[in-house]
């Protein structure tokens, strides 16, 4: 059973393109500026894990981590400014336990599952203090995603659904007819292109050793599944965003910013549930929303 769902999760994956993949030219950001992660910043992280979640294929158990903070925050401080300085990834910080969770449907369908990865617990204090080093760098250039409400701070499932409907309904209330479309990636996380996300990450002026970074974490991974305390062998990842990382919902918010850029309709967006809506009262009201769904497929 474990074999059989690790050759499904890994059928959905894009083939890498190398030439994309490993393309080392980045033309923004400030490639000189080094990351300084302090022993401060790791202990605190240490202190806030839960020791009740599971470890990763690293064996290192959460509890242990936190249990100990004070006294591993130096030399872990040490190997996370020499990894993300240097570009390098552990092995052990690219591989994942998949855990399937079922969602609906016939069990006997591994459709009906999603992956989540159980990473090294390790890696996962890095990802945090990179993510808020990302965040920072996004803001200040001025390019978050205006219309994005899922894991994005001080937005939620409420945000999302009070802006939009607020919109909707002052159409109604004016008299006019709408007509709203709702819109879902089919495996959204998994199928993510590592060389097109990495072309975008450039772009949005990340510190380039943070960049880097990203680039050799998501090359090379490896995946296999846990069920019932038996394991499958190792498959490749060669496309996505690994479901359970700290890093992975914020890259493929980065990943899909510029989605409705160009709309001229009522947009908005939960991770990856889009929601488009416009007034519908003329043909010409329609051939404008069609015009929206036509960009957003492109």
């Amino acid at each position: 059973m474990a074999q059989y769902l690790n050759k499904y999760f890994a059928s959905v994956f894009n083939k890498a393109k190398e030439d994309l993949r490993d393309n080392g030219s980045m033309t923004n950001g400030n490639e000189d500026m080094e990351v300084d992660i302090t022993i401060f910043e790791v202990e605190a992280k240490l202190k806030q894990l839960n020791g009740t979640k599971s470890g990763g294929p690293d064996n290192l158990h959460p509890r242990i981590l936190k249990e100990l903070a004070q006294e591993i925050a130096r030399p872990l401080a040490r190997i996370f400014n020499e990894s993300v300085n240097s570009g390098v990834v552990p092995y052990d910080w690219r591989i994942a336990n998949i855990v399937p969770i079922f969602k609906k449907g016939k069990k006997r369908d591994p459709g009906n599952y999603r992956p989540v990865s159980l990473t090294s617990v390790v890696c996962k204090v890095l990802e945090k203090i990179l993510k808020e080093k990302i965040v920072k760098d996004i803001e200040v250039n001025g390019k978050w995603d205006k219309i994005q409400h899922g894991f994005t701070k001080g937005r939620s499932c409420q945000t999302n659904l009070i802006s939009f409907f607020e919109k909707v309904t002052d159409f109604l209330d004016k008299g006019n007819a709408v007509d709203l479309i709702y819109l879902d990636f089919s495996k959204a996380f998994d199928t993510v292109p590592h060389g097109e996300l990495l072309v975008k990450l450039d772009k949005m002026g990340i510190n380039r050793k943070i960049e880097r970074w990203i680039r050799n974490w998501l090359k090379g991974r490896l995946q296999r599944v846990l069920l019932k305390s038996e394991l499958s062998g190792w498959r490749e990842v060669t496309s996505g965003v690994p479901q359970g990382s700290v890093l992975g919902p914020i890259l493929f918010n980065l990943f899909i910013a510029d989605l409705g850029t160009k709309s001229g309709s009522v947009l908005i967006k939960f991770a990856d549930d889009t929601k488009l809506g416009g007034i519908a009262n003329l043909e010409k009201d329609r051939d404008t929303l069609q015009e929206d769904l036509d960009d957003l497929v492109n």
